[in-house]
């Protein structure tokens, strides 16, 4: 599959609009941006999210926000009422290149980066935040299959995943144990060349509408190391599906929204005859939220940096950016939702929804003090290790 930009791009429709790369059987190849616009720039937005990208990472985004604009943002108020999984539209989102956006080549994926995965997350959480958080999480199926699957589990579910013919999810949360995920109970028994599956999992986004599905079993000891992943796919197995839960959603694209939607919110809302904008103290709040978003904004895409660069320290930065964006972007969300008043909780204006899919990350995939516990123990051994350096005899 090509990795190959149109500059038709404007000409925006589901069956007309290029993405990333073409689905036409091109031959692989390097990305190449094939457009006359070599700059982009946030013009709406009181920050702009472009800003320290390449021109190519820039077309990415050009991307994912023309289709979040045009697809997503109209129906994301209704799928939010009627929980619809959005099968047609994430279909879709596989044809511009979204479906495995940091998975290898040879097998369909589009072969981007960590940080322009990021990028385009959070381009596209601004039309709607838990589609794309599902997004997210398919993307993370294909990846781990193949990173770590063997030839013939890559052959055999990648292509299928890129093109989201199959869509996938991730189960490690059990009813009994989130953040301590290591004690997770869920077995894997060997029984001649099959395993037998045992136990129950939670908070699965996309479960029950999903093909393929990644699960955390214990196959061997007590604690992390006996820990194992299995493919289960939905059809001709014994699955229970029970109680569906609201998809989760992606931070920092809440917290971009929301930031415009409050800043145009405050300049047409009056109060005694004056817009809420010329306000000092608006003002200031409007700068704080915009000065908390970019600031997880940096963190962040310096995680995902890390992560490329296969850095000893990307866990320990991982684990930062969760902590801080996720606290500091459901801030913003309900700064924004104050800022609104009494609107602000109305279904028709988009920022109670962005709040409220934003709240989750602050819990999901470990909640702020257990994080924050793993980083605090990750710095102290990093220091360790230097003062032990620094401090050791020369030769």
């Amino acid at each position: 599959m090509a990795n190959k930009f149109v500059a038709s791009w404007r000409s925006f429709g589901p069956s007309s609009f290029q993405g990333i790369r073409h689905l036409r059987g091109l031959t692989a190849q390097k990305w190449k941006a094939n457009t006359r616009h070599t700059a982009c720039r946030y013009q709406s937005s009181i920050v702009d999210p472009s800003l320290g990208l390449t021109d190519d990472q820039m077309e990415f985004q050009r991307v994912a926000l023309d289709f979040a604009k045009n697809e997503l943002a109209p129906e994301m108020q209704k799928w939010d009422q009627e929980e619809t999984f959005p099968v047609d539209v994430l279909k879709r989102l596989a044809g511009l290149g979204f479906g495995a956006i940091y998975t290898k080549e040879d097998y369909g994926g589009s072969g981007l980066s960590r940080l322009e995965a990021s990028v385009i997350f959070e381009a596209l959480s601004t039309g709607c935040v838990s589609t794309t958080a599902y997004l997210s999480i398919h993307n993370m199926v294909a990846w781990m299959i193949d990173e770590f699957g063997s030839e013939e589990l890559r052959e055999k579910y990648v292509p299928t995943l890129a093109s989201m013919e199959k869509f996938g999810s991730y189960c490690l949360t059990e009813p009994g144990y989130g953040s301590d995920a290591a004690s997770l109970s869920t077995s894997a028994k060997r029984d001649g060349d099959y395993y037998i599956l045992n136990g129950s999992k939670a908070f699965i986004s996309g479960g029950g509408d999903t093909d393929v599905y990644i699960v955390m079993v214990r196959t061997g000891q007590e604690g992390p190391k006996g820990i194992s992943s299995v493919i289960v796919e939905k059809r001709n197995t014994r699955i229970e599906f029970w109680q569906e839960r609201e998809k989760t959603s992606c931070s920092l694209g809440a917290a971009q929204a929301s930031v415009e939607q409050a800043a145009e919110h405050t300049k047409v809302r009056k109060q005694f005859d004056t817009p809420l904008a010329d306000n000092q103290h608006i003002q200031f709040k409007l700068a704080d939220m915009a000065t908390s978003l970019v600031t997880s904004r940096l963190i962040v895409r310096q995680a995902a940096r890390a992560l490329d660069a296969k850095s000893p320290e990307a866990p320990t930065l991982c684990s930062m950016a969760k902590l801080f964006a996720t606290d500091q972007c459901f801030q913003v969300c309900n700064d924004a939702l104050q800022l609104h008043g009494g609107y602000g909780y109305l279904k028709d204006y988009a920022v109670q929804q962005y709040m409220r899919d934003c709240r989750v990350h602050q819990i999901l995939e470990g909640k702020p003090q257990h994080i924050a516990y793993y980083s605090r123990q990750s710095l102290s051994l990093s220091l360790n290790k230097r003062w032990r350096y620094a401090t050791a005899p020369r030769s």
